[in-house]
């Protein structure tokens, strides 16, 4: 499913047109990455967790020469599903 196919399901499940779905799905990945970007978490009950977490830097390989490389440490989103989620 693609953005606009959750869009259209968004817009048949509530009655809302699709202008004002596509609004209101904007407007929550807004707050979900400026949350997260605060170093935030958003906890939907029963969906999930998205939180931001911290990776280290380590030591690599790189495939096609073999050669050891270095991976700098980086902040990723990790997602964890809910009970309702994780249950399907």
């Amino acid at each position: 499913m693609n953005k606009s196919e959750l869009v259209d399901a968004i817009a048949q499940k509530s009655g809302l047109s699709k202008v004002d779905s596509k609004k209101a799905l904007d407007a929550t990945l807004d707050a979900i990455a400026n949350e997260l970007k605060s170093g935030g978490k958003v906890v939907l009950v029963g969906f999930g967790t998205f939180s931001v977490v911290e990776r280290s830097a380590r030591k690599g390989i790189n495939p096609r020469t073999k050669e050891t490389i270095h991976i700098p440490a980086k902040k990723a989103v990790k997602f964890k599903p809910g009970s309702e989620l994780s249950s399907l």
